[in-house]
């Protein structure tokens, strides 16, 4: 087994399908069982091919993952796992890959919870894969996240990073109209649902990952609107709503936290698009 070989090739394919190259760094360390960086180290290297009894094998699943790459699958679901802030996600089929914009958002909920005393409740709307509620929970010990999700297929992948990173982490499962009932909690994290319907997707998003969490209806809003007012609902007076929306979405998310909601503020991601708003609950 040539590793430089390997990657030349499985790149050149890849770089004429106008995908990264450095994804093929990426699967084949995922064959291999190291990390990407051990790959670029020839002790670990030569270390791990002593250990492969069937590299044939190895090679075979190697280039089945980089033609599946080419075939637009995302990368993380080929890897099963994204990175996210400090943790390592599981994900695959059927739940959405963790965006790296979503991490200045966590920074934003970890400085309002250090601005509050005691132990902080926050419920995590649409949950997903968890990495928002799990970045929350390790990265702030008097925070207690009750992460909400209803699709069946996230749950899977919820359930099993809660049990892999923080088991803290409650999970409750169901439409966000109508758990926690009677429940009042001091801050929301909500990531519904808002890309128009009509909207037109990369094929390796819109040909993998699930509609159900990406699509918020014909206008993208329907959806956001009923996350709105589960917060409402579950907030405290004073209490700190975050909500994930596209970059078009900000003066409609205002309009819609108007009557429950002051201190409306747009934030910008890591590309400097607006892509989400605080408030704070009447």
């Amino acid at each position: 087994m040539n590793i430089r070989e390997l990657l030349r090739d499985a790149k050149s394919q890849l770089a004429e399908s106008g995908i990264s190259q450095t994804d093929a760094e990426h699967l084949l360390a995922h064959c291999l069982g190291i990390s990407r960086m051990d790959l670029h180290n020839p002790v670990i290297v030569e270390t791990t091919l002593q250990n492969i009894g069937d590299k044939e094998t190895v090679e075979e699943t190697f280039f089945t993952l980089v033609d599946r790459r080419i075939g637009q699958e995302p990368l993380q679901y080929l890897t099963g796992r994204a990175p996210f802030r400090y943790l390592e996600i599981e994900v695959g089929p059927g739940v959405l890959v963790p965006r790296p914009e979503s991490e200045l958002l966590v920074d934003a909920v970890l400085h309002h919870i250090s601005n509050m005393e005691g132990i902080i409740s926050v419920v995590d709307l649409g949950a997903g894969s968890g990495a928002l509620s799990l970045a929350i929970s390790t990265e702030s010990t008097n925070s207690r996240v009750i992460a909400v999700e209803k699709s069946p297929e996230a749950i899977f992948w919820l359930k099993q990073n809660v049990s892999t990173i923080d088991e803290k982490v409650r999970i409750v499962e169901g439409d966000v109209s109508e758990v926690l009932i009677g429940v009042k909690c001091d801050l929301v994290i909500a990531n519904p649902p808002y890309i128009p319907d009509s909207q037109v997707l990369p094929r390796d998003v819109a040909g993998f990952e699930p509609h159900v969490a990406l699509f918020g209806g014909p206008t993208g809003m329907e959806i956001p609107r009923q996350f709105i007012a589960a917060a409402a609902r579950l907030l405290k007076s004073e209490g700190i709503l975050v909500i994930e929306h596209t970059e078009e979405q900000g003066v409609d998310i205002a309009m819609e936290l108007f009557n429950d909601f002051e201190n409306i503020v747009l934030h910008r991601d890591l590309n400097e698009r607006p892509r989400w708003t605080s408030a704070v609950r009447k």
